[in-house]
């Protein structure tokens, strides 16, 4: 690389990746708050649980992450959503557990540790685990209607990267899969 230019680097989260089948049964509430709420449904193959935004990382910083990843040593576990809301201060409807499972607030605490052992920097905010299904859209403070129930299982976690193209639409990659414990 010359002096004068500029490292290469991704924009990068940890999430929980659903499969399709359990992406497909949630588009069932995006349709739903749609009708309610108006807006833009997020793409299904794009839906997921964001862990962890790290948001740019250098390329050669890239090997450090993946091991701050397979240091953790977490649970496999089950995400069950039931409720659907609003956030007002940025029109995104969204589906969320009525209680966060322990494993889950476990693997967020362990991978944070890790990540600033590995001296990254990410987005520090209490962490509410949710779905984003819909952008742009408009509700009031009254409470969505209750969806049918979804359990997701989770034996990994995954590195994503997010890909603006030319048009300025973006896409997910998903750059490495990290397994939980009990993993079968």
């Amino acid at each position: 690389m010359k002096q004068n230019e500029k490292e290469p680097s991704f924009r990068l989260f940890f999430a929980l990746w659903p499969n399709v089948a359990e992406r497909a049964a949630l588009s069932v509430w995006q349709q739903t708050l749609l009708d309610l709420c108006g807006g833009r449904v997020m793409r299904t193959d794009s839906l997921h649980t964001t862990l962890v935004f790290l948001g740019e990382v250098a390329e050669h910083r890239l090997e450090a992450l993946r091991l701050a990843a397979l240091e953790t040593n977490c649970q496999g576990f089950e995400l069950n959503l039931k409720v659907a809301h609003y956030w007002g201060h940025n029109h995104i409807a969204y589906a969320a557990p009525e209680a966060t499972p322990p494993q889950l607030t476990e693997l967020v605490q362990e991978l944070e540790g890790r990540l600033r052992k590995h001296h990254f920097h990410f987005e520090k905010r209490p962490y509410k685990p949710h779905v984003t299904l819909l952008r742009n859209a408009q509700w009031s403070d009254a409470p969505l209607p209750r969806m049918p129930e979804l359990s997701w299982k989770f034996n990994d976690f995954v590195l994503v990267q997010s890909v603006r193209d030319e048009n300025g639409s973006s896409h997910y990659d998903v750059l490495a899969r990290f397994p939980l414990q009990g993993a079968g």
